[in-house]
């Protein structure tokens, strides 16, 4: 029982001693946590207000961030007495394991520095990148998020983006769209052909430089086939592709092209 009650004495002494400071501290921290929203808030305003690049904001604003929260941490641990040469030194100690063991992850964030320094993209760009394709929505600090055309959303980490291939649909103002219209071998070529710039030149959104390119590209086994490339400006790139598609194949239709496909000859025999 005397051992229960000296327990008691120095938990109450600790408690009187280190509580005014733990209470003090925790209001401390989630002051300064709403307090770091309110700044990282600002700088963002501060960043639309300048025209700081959009795909550089969020990274700039993750970084500020994460520098406040730390400071804020050492700080707090400050207050509840822990001494911080000590602090230091073990964290230093600390330092070599938590890198190799955080090694991916510090890849990621030197690959989102990379990124921003060489901009092999920007946001609003659609990029086919590590098997995923998508609409550049935002660079952040560990990965880049990305914005499939049926509206999903995918992560991809930061340093394979910035140590592999990376293709970009939208750094350049133009585009070629390639076509191989198939007809048969007792079709009329040059009909064909005059079909085909018919159409391309009433869709109105290909450009006449470079002039379309409509030639034989192949004498296939069971068509002949004619390789067109038309070019566009980058934003009718899907609307000329899907107008093609369908309105030569109406065309050819109306006006005796046929278009081969592959058939099967199946023999029986009888014994």
């Amino acid at each position: 029982m005397e051992k229960i009650n000296e327990l008691f004495n120095d938990s109450m002494g600790l408690i009187v001693a280190y509580g005014g400071q733990l209470v003090l501290a925790i209001l401390t921290l989630i002051v300064g946590f709403w307090i770091i929203g309110k700044i990282t808030k600002g700088v963002e305003r501060v960043f639309v207000a300048r025209g700081i690049d959009a795909t550089l904001q969020p990274f700039l604003l993750g970084v500020v961030s994460y520098l406040l929260k730390i400071l804020l941490v050492i700080s707090v641990m400050g207050m509840v007495g822990i001494e911080m040469t000590s602090f230091i030194a073990i964290m230093g100690a600390a330092g070599l394991a938590i890198g190799m063991a955080l090694s991916g992850t510090l890849q990621n964030f030197a690959g989102g520095v990379m990124i921003l320094i060489l901009k092999p993209f920007k946001k609003g760009d659609y990029i086919t990148a590590q098997g995923h394709s998508g609409t550049v929505d935002e660079v952040q600090i560990f990965s880049t998020v990305l914005r499939t055309p049926d509206n999903k959303i995918i992560y991809v980490p930061n340093g394979g983006l910035s140590t592999n291939s990376v293709m970009n649909y939208s750094r350049e103002a133009t585009r070629r769209v390639d076509f191989s219209f198939g007809i048969g071998y007792n079709d009329d070529i040059d009909k064909a052909k005059a079909i085909i710039r018919q159409v391309a030149d009433s869709h109105g959104k290909v450009l006449d430089h470079p002039e379309p390119f409509i030639v034989v590209g192949e004498l296939a086994d069971s068509s002949v086939n004619i390789t067109t490339r038309l070019w566009a400006n980058a934003a009718d790139y899907w609307s000329i592709f899907f107008y093609m598609n369908e309105n030569v194949k109406k065309e050819f239709d109306k006006q005796g092209i046929s278009i081969p496909f592959p058939q099967t000859d199946v023999h029986l025999i009888k014994e």
